[in-house]
Order: structure tokens, then C-alpha cells, then sequence
């Protein structure tokens, strides 16, 4: 049993000790610390400056790459698509910054955007699901040859919006079919269209954000999203099939998206040109060459990711 004797002695060997820092600190110690404190705030200071210093240089070399990058792909760009048609689909929501990009580049190509269009969340809804099983096979008749061997509705609506955009019947003006397709298409919700299209597309360029992020539900839980990269991908192969030109463009580098899975799957990916990084002045430079390129029927999936073919696509003379 621990008795009076042992506390005291414990409270003893406390006070000594705490005796014993006191003297050492405010004596021969004193000045060993706060030496040592100093050298190291010093240090830190000197490192920080050194990191500060390094990171301008870093940004003002980066700079500079961007702006040859800018100067480079004004070259590379220019008359790439000279009087060539091209029509830009938004699969869902895409960052503005990067779909003004592509625009501007498309535009310093020559290109003649001939429309503007975002797909809406009904693609994608799983409370949409059934109706647009419904709607698919009401437009499935009206596709003609244009309607793709799968059954599958998003399939069979990306087969029509492709074919409402480009569809023609003497090459230079809209086809009956493809007005009444995007008729019904603006008027089911499924587009929202900008400017009046006059003229058919003759090269589709699908611009596609980033992969859905996980739901919060009602009661703070999460659920998975929605399998927006299958969806997108079934209207990126329908509307090549139909278009015979579609290039898909996405953000850089990102897991689980409709690129990433395009070109997982080897199928679509020897059909389906693919360009990633638009997020970047790099990326949107590559969407007009990739048009151009897939125009004379040269596929590739352009990038810096290991599975890409390519940096950059190939430069095509125009005609």
C-alpha cells in the first residue's frame, strides 16, 4: 500500500527537477537554445526564399511555353479546316472556359460551326430510363439506315441526333428527316440548341466534361452516380457510325470518363478519334487537327496519357 512517504518523495523529485530546467535554462543552456532556435528560423527564412525564388522561375518558364504554345498552334491550326462544317455537341454540363477554347480554335481552323448544342440531364437520368426506351423506339422508324444494329436507347437517340445534325440530301442543305429529328429531339427535352442551323454538319465534335462525382442523398449518405460514360459512350459510337467524323474531347487525364473509357474498349476506340486536355491550350489546339485528321479518315486518340497514340495529331494539308 503506497503511503504519505511516497507521495512526498514524488512531489520532491518534481520540484527538483523542475528546479534543476529552471537553472540550466536561464544559465549555461540559455544561450545553446536560443541559438539553435535562431539557426533554424534562419534556415526555414532561406528555404522559403529559395522556394519562392524557384517557383517564379518555374512560372515565368511556363508562361513563356504557353505562349509559343499559343504562337506554335496558331500555325499548326490556321486553314486546318477551311470551309469545313462542324457542329459542336456538349455532353452535359462542360466547364464554359473549355468549350469557348475549343470554339476559338475551331474557329481560327476555318471552320464553319455550323451549330451549338448541350444534351440535356434526361440522357443520363435514371428516372428517365423508361421514357427514353419509350422515345427511342418511337425515332427508331424514322432512322432509316441510320439506325444502329445495337437496341440500345441511348444508341438509338445519339444515331438520331447525329443524323439531325448532319443529315442532307444534296450535301449542302438540311434533309427534311434530319429537321424533323431535331424537332422532336428540342421538343423531348433532350437538346437545347443555339443558334438556327442551316447548314448540315460534316464533322461532329463532342465536347465532354468531367466524370459524375457521387450523389449526397437526403439523409448525408451517398450513392453512386450515374453511368454517364456508358451513356455518352453509346452516343459517341452512334454518332460516328452515322456522321462518319465525330471526335470526342475531354479533360486531361481523368479516371472513369467517357475518353478514358472509349478508349478502353478497343472496338470504338479503332473508330472513335478521341482528344484529351482541353482543359489546356494543348488539348483544344489538338481538337481542329483531330477533325481534320479524322476527316481523311485517320483515327488516333490524342494526348499525354500512356494510352493516347499520339501527342499531337497529324498535320493534313487542306484541299
Amino acid at each position: 500500500m503506497i503511503d504519505f512517504r511516497y507521495h512526498l518523495v514524488s512531489l520532491i523529485s518534481v520540484f527538483l527537477a523542475l528546479a534543476v530546467g529552471i537553472i540550466l535554462g536561464a544559465g549555461p543552456l540559455q544561450g545553446a537554445i536560443g541559438e539553435t532556435l535562431t539557426e533554424q528560423v534562419d534556415a526555414l527564412r532561406a528555404e522559403r526564399t529559395d522556394l519562392r525564388t524557384e517557383l517564379d522561375a518555374t512560372q515565368t518558364a511556363l508562361d513563356g511555353d504557353e505562349r509559343f504554345i499559343e504562337a506554335a498552334g496558331a500555325q499548326l491550326v490556321t486553314g486546318a479546316l477551311q470551309d469545313q462544317r462542324v457542329a459542336i455537341v456538349q455532353l452535359g454540363e462542360v466547364p464554359q472556359d473549355d468549350a469557348d477554347g475549343v470554339l476559338n480554335q475551331l474557329t481560327t481552323a476555318g471552320a464553319n460551326v455550323v451549330s451549338t448544342s448541350v444534351l440535356t440531364d434526361s440522357w443520363t437520368d435514371a428516372a428517365e430510363a423508361s421514357s427514353n426506351e419509350t422515345v427511342a423506339g418511337g425515332l427508331l422508324a424514322n432512322l432509316g439506315t441510320a439506325a444502329p444494329e445495337s437496341d440500345d436507347p441511348s444508341a438509338i437517340l445519339g444515331a438520331a441526333l447525329a443524323l439531325a445534325l448532319t443529315g442532307t440530301e444534296n450535301g449542302a442543305e438540311r434533309s427534311a428527316q434530319a429537321l424533323d429529328l431535331e424537332v422532336q429531339l428540342e421538343r423531348l427535352g433532350y437538346i437545347e440548341a443555339g443558334d438556327e442551323q442551316t447548314e448540315p454538319a460534316q464533322a461532329l465534335v463532342l465536347l465532354v466534361g468531367s466524370a459524375a462525382q457521387p450523389q449526397a442523398t437526403t439523409d448525408g449518405a451517398t450513392e453512386a452516380a450515374e453511368p454517364t460514360p456508358d451513356v455518352w459512350t453509346a452516343v459517341t459510337r452512334a454518332a460516328q457510325e452515322v456522321s462518319g467524323a465525330a471526335v470526342l474531347a475531354g479533360p486531361t487525364d481523368e479516371p472513369n470518363d467517357t475518353v478514358q473509357a472509349v478508349r478502353d474498349d478497343e472496338d470504338i476506340a479503332a473508330e472513335v478519334t478521341t482528344v484529351s486536355g482541353i482543359d489546356r491550350l494543348v488539348g483544344r489546339i489538338n481538337v481542329p487537327l483531330a477533325v481534320a485528321a479524322r476527316l481523311d479518315d485517320i483515327v488516333g486518340q490524342y494526348g499525354f496519357e500512356d494510352d493516347a497514340t499520339a501527342v499531337i495529331p497529324p498535320v493534313v494539308e487542306a484541299e
